[in-house]
């Protein structure tokens, strides 16, 4: 008997993490990490769940973008999209007066990543398989079916990407057996927001080194001067032997080769958040070569691959690295990175890049270009969804985690009762449920307490006035 989606539900869930400083940077400077959110029903019992990461304020706005495409859904038999996802991605962008919106960019694009994703979700949980196990158990005619391509193939033919794919089949079960038994590689970005103290800074940064880290991350771009103070604060913890009781990693090493890393083998990143023009990213970040970042991450508007490319040119000499991708808005705009040789890290986002058909064909053409893909994952969800894509790139596509790693912030977990969990090495464990799809299923009661305006937190918040969804 034919399965047919049946409907769906959309809820905007948001967490007031502004109160906290969690997620703060110098471009946004009061996040309440946020979640479009969808999950789409069939009338054999058969579910899928999906979102997109927000900030807060127009979540809303997603939700009913994510209510258009997900209603060009009902009636359909799921099998007809899970036979080819690549064509499913395609017929899903193809709604001319959606659009006309984008296209393939802003809300509409943030709205399909969630679909797409809710998608995904329902063909892995079919399968009884993790995402990322279903994916690399495809042969490689089935992966590249699954890749979207349009826009592309300038770069990065089928025929290329099916030859790529076939000459990782070798090795392909040990890579997986090797990264479940050690985990992924991850750096932490919890200890370095903008909006906290010294004494929060220092104790999270010691707690990640005894969790297991050493790559760290800072967010700079608001005050030169304490950002350099910061930087030299943190610099002067991760670089401490004494903080290491266990030992630590030698700088030497292949995997820390280029990274600037310190004495104990630790990397320091830093992250912009997009706030500066070309000019002053150049002149600001010479200005913290003393404490020897890797990379500078979003040093300027997200779209500027040719303003990337000059900073990457002007920051080599002082061995600093550019990193970007977290706002690269479609597969098109890491093309021109790529082609432009903007940077040295590609940062994939799970949802900024509309569902897994996309992030497919980035995380090939990154493989192709030999840059490291090192996934965004500071906000709700995210690293419930990541860990996904950087083991099937890991196992399927680049075939290397030695240089790779996977952001990790801590926060907001408990909601998902598939959560991302760490080991004691500081990698990620790698997802073994079968049940748990693309892993972002989320309580419902954690949707009731926090969907907006009138779930239960919001409506205390307010003082026990409900609000009209209008309002």
């Amino acid at each position: 008997m034919t399965t047919r989606i049946t409907h769906f539900e959309t809820h905007d869930i948001r967490f007031p993490t502004s109160l906290t400083g969690d997620g703060t940077d110098a471009m946004n400077t009061d996040c309440d990490y946020s979640s479009a959110y969808v999950t789409i029903y069939t009338d054999s019992g058969l579910i899928g769940h999906g979102m997109t990461f927000t900030i807060g304020r127009g979540t809303d706005i997603v939700c009913h973008a994510i209510r258009q495409l997900a209603g060009r859904l009902v009636g359909r038999d799921p099998e007809s999209f899970f036979e080819n996802m690549g064509k499913a991605w395609d017929w899903m962008c193809s709604d001319s007066q959606l659009r006309w919106i984008g296209p393939e960019k802003g809300v509409i694009h943030l709205a399909t990543a969630a679909v797409n994703n809710a998608l995904w979700d329902m063909f892995a949980r079919a399968r009884g398989k993790p995402l990322w196990k279903l994916i690399v158990d495809m042969t490689p005619e089935e992966l590249v079916n699954a890749t979207a391509f349009r826009y592309i193939t300038d770069v990065l033919t089928r025929e290329e990407a099916l030859a790529m794919l076939t000459a990782k089949e070798a090795g392909k079960r040990e890579r997986e057996a090797l990264v479940t038994e050690v985990g992924y590689p991850a750096y932490i970005t919890s200890a370095g927001w903008l909006g906290y103290s010294d004494e929060k800074v220092s104790h999270l940064t010691k707690e990640a080194i005894a969790s297991g880290f050493n790559h760290f991350k800072m967010k700079v771009g608001a005050d030169f001067k304490d950002d350099l103070r910061r930087g030299k604060m943190i610099r002067s913890i991760i670089d401490d032997p004494a903080n290491y009781p266990s030992g630590f990693k030698d700088p030497s090493s292949p995997e820390l080769a280029g990274k600037n890393a310190g004495p104990t083998g630790a990397v320091l990143m830093i992250d912009a958040n997009q706030v500066w023009d070309v000019p002053q990213a150049i002149e600001y970040v010479t200005g913290l070569a003393e404490i020897k970042p890797w990379f500078i991450e979003e040093p300027t508007a997200p779209d500027d691959a040719l303003g990337h490319a000059a900073i990457r040119r002007a920051l080599k000499s002082y061995g600093i690295g550019v990193a970007t991708g977290e706002h690269a808005h479609n597969r098109i705009m890491f093309k021109q990175l790529f082609q432009a040789e903007a940077i040295d890290v590609c940062q994939i986002d799970s949802c900024r890049l509309a569902g897994v058909s996309e992030v497919l064909s980035v995380l090939l053409m990154a493989a192709k270009f030999g840059v490291p893909v090192c996934p965004h994952a500071g906000g709700v969800g995210l690293c419930e969804y990541v860990i996904h894509l950087s083991v099937i790139d890991y196992i399927a596509i680049s075939g290397t985690m030695e240089r790779n790693v996977l952001e990790f912030a801590d926060h907001l977990h408990e909601h998902f009762p598939y959560r991302c969990t760490m080991n004691k090495r500081g990698r990620y464990n790698v997802p073994s449920n079968p049940k748990e799809g693309y892993s972002i299923e989320m309580y419902k009661e954690s949707i009731a307490k926090f969907e907006w305006p009138n779930g239960s937190y919001w409506v205390g918040a307010r003082g026990g006035k409900v609000l009209s969804l209008s309002t």
